[in-house]
């Protein structure tokens, strides 16, 4: 949690950090944006170094590499270099495994032979998971406006290195590496299903995506630009609230139907958004909205840890969060094209149909699974 909640803080804390350094928001969404491409593309190369080699033997280097350039960035910031120095500090401070995957990693193998309690610790991770980006935005905004333009990122980057720390400490936990004889062949995305999945995420990373930056929108057009945040807070509270429930009620329930129904939610409550007349009328449509999300998000790691290979099971699941993080640049970017062509509210029109893309595909993944791992999705 610690790590985490640093994490979530990163990207809202580079945006402030820049913007108030030099004074665009334009360059600040440039800088995060570069830092979630290289996120995205280093991610599933580290999973699949971390299932050969180790939990342990992957990511302490990579998080000390991450740790230096974090620094670099900071003073890059602080000293006024130029800008261009930033897109290749932040890039590279990005190149770290994901801490949440390997959580989940080690879930299973906790779990590995106890179904109802490896779903219930997967349903805990999201719900956590929510409640970092519940905080870490917040905190970093507060601290960087607060203190000193670099005090949120600051601020994470200790948090973060404290965490790591401890997280591989537990050496207990940790899975054990397959041997090599042992080891598929091929990638994770080989397994049928995996690349579906990898869509249906990029599609709901997609719906955050927007609804940060269209809601930012609608609240400064109705003159209380502060509400944004407290908006966006109760959509993760509804995903968190629903994952708690959900972890409780929905194990042994077929996972592809489960997915299927998970997704049509996620366009169905996010629908009425678009008639939101007023910031609280909006408030009170978001909280039920994002109760279809966690859902979604745990089906779907439950989903990988069924039809990839335990020896890819890190690679597998940071292949289809990468599809999130990819999906969130996605949202933003086209969502803020349709704000300032069309207007604020019109913006969410690319979550509902984000939503629409993700249930098509939860659809047409039944195609993409043999009829004996449909069997045994419970």
């Amino acid at each position: 949690m610690t790590a985490r909640s640093a994490g979530a803080m990163f990207a809202v804390a580079t945006v402030a950090m820049v913007a108030a350094r030099r004074g665009s928001y334009e360059l600040a969404g440039a800088v995060m944006a570069t830092g979630l491409v290289a996120l995205a593309v280093a991610a599933p190369i580290l999973g699949r170094l971390v299932d050969r080699y180790g939990q342990s033997r992957v990511a302490v280097p990579f998080f000390i590499w991450s740790g230096f350039w974090a620094a670099v960035t900071m003073v890059a910031s602080w000293r006024g270099w130029p800008s261009w120095v930033l897109f290749i500090t932040f890039p590279l401070c990005a190149v770290i495994p994901n801490l949440g995957t390997m959580a989940r990693a080690r879930w299973s193998h906790i779990f590995a032979h106890d179904p109802r309690s490896l779903h219930t610790a997967m349903s805990f991770e999201q719900v956590m998971e929510e409640v970092t980006f519940v905080i870490g935005p917040v905190l970093a905004i507060w601290l960087s406006t607060t203190f000193f333009p670099e005090a949120g990122f600051l601020f994470a980057s200790v948090c973060y290195a404290v965490g790591v720390l401890v997280f591989v400490s537990a050496r207990s936990t940790e899975p054990p590496i397959v041997p090599h004889h042992e080891r598929p062949h091929g990638h994770a995305y080989h397994n049928p299903g995996l690349i579906p999945l990898a869509f249906i995420m990029v599609m709901t990373g997609a719906i955050f995506g927007v609804n940060e930056v269209v809601t930012l929108a609608v609240a400064e057009d109705a003159g209380h630009h502060n509400a944004a945040g407290l908006i966006l807070a109760l959509f993760a509270v509804g995903s968190a609230a629903s994952g708690l429930v959900f972890g409780q009620v929905s194990h042994g329930r077929n996972l592809l139907k489960l997915l299927i129904v998970g997704t049509l939610g996620m366009m169905v409550l996010e629908a009425p958004v678009l008639l939101a007349g007023n910031l609280w009328v909006l408030a009170g449509i978001m909280l039920v909205a994002g109760m279809a999300t966690a859902p979604t998000l745990i089906t779907t790691m439950n989903l990988i840890e069924r039809i990839v290979p335990r020896a890819q099971i890190n690679e597998g699941m940071t292949l289809v969060l990468t599809g999130l993080i990819i999906g969130i640049a996605a949202g933003s970017a086209v969502s803020g094209a349709v704000i300032d062509r069309i207007g604020a509210q019109h913006g969410y029109w690319v979550a509902v149909i984000a939503g629409g893309a993700a249930f098509l595909m939860a659809l047409a993944t039944r195609t993409f699974l043999s009829r004996r791992d449909m069997h045994n999705l419970r």
